[in-house]
């Protein structure tokens, strides 16, 4: 690993039991993440992509291989541990928004750094500025049942993002949204993107996502299939 490798895979293999059948949704894939990327990981259904994405989150365990996240090995952690590192360095994007509907905005966005023991002051410092720049300053002390689904997924970018995670992960952000809240909504991320270094790594299906990443990486049949740079 080098400094400016965020995730690095090492033959990732990940079996499931199926029926009492072994079946290998994840084959061996050695992968690199770099600071600042804006990547999107595609690939068709059943391919392995959500599998893969999960396994390099912690959120599932490999079967054998390795998974290395700013430096630290992943899958030799356990428990609190996975859970406490997990949770200081990916911020995650869902596509159903996954808001506290009882709390309001700025306790959304704030609420990974009440975990942390952020200071009240410095959260509120924080959830302002990033609101600011998703353009959901004045809606601060709103529910998520007044916002619009695409107001809504800004309060999710916003939140994955406050407490400057090493990673974001967005897993189909934009499965909810209408093509054009949806173009909005990606050139406002790539921008954070660009003027932050903040490294995003997202899972699609969404040609709109496609177009506005950097990089496209293709996994078919739980292997690698290739991957390049975009211009645009």
């Amino acid at each position: 690993m080098t400094d400016a490798d965020v995730i690095v895979t090492k033959d990732i293999i990940k079996t499931y039991e199926d029926g009492g059948v072994p079946v290998q949704a994840v084959r061996g894939i050695d992968f690199t993440l770099t600071k600042g990327e804006f990547t999107a990981i595609i690939g068709p259904s059943g391919s392995g992509k959500t599998t893969f994405l999960n396994v390099i989150t912690g959120l599932d365990t490999p079967s054998s291989g390795e998974v290395w996240l700013s430096g630290k090995l992943l899958t030799s952690m356990s428990g609190n541990e996975l859970s406490d590192f997990r949770r200081d360095h990916i911020g995650f994007i869902f596509q159903a928004y996954n808001l506290f509907p009882v709390l309001t905005v700025e306790e959304n966005v704030e609420y990974v750094m009440l975990l942390q023991g952020t200071p009240k002051e410095e959260r509120h410092e924080k959830v302002m500025d990033i609101l600011g720049k998703v353009g959901l300053a004045d809606y601060a002390g709103r529910l998520p049942s007044r916002l619009s689904g695409g107001q809504q997924q800004r309060v999710a970018v916003a939140r994955a993002m406050v407490s400057k995670p090493s990673l974001v992960i967005a897993d189909e952000p934009t499965a909810n949204l209408d093509s054009k809240t949806s173009g909005a909504l990606l050139d406002m991320m790539r921008s954070l993107n660009e003027e932050t270094g903040m490294t995003f790594l997202f899972s699609t299906h969404d040609e709109i996502v496609m177009k506005r990443a950097k990089k496209l990486v293709v996994i078919r049949d739980g292997k690698l299939d290739g991957s390049g740079s975009i211009e645009g």
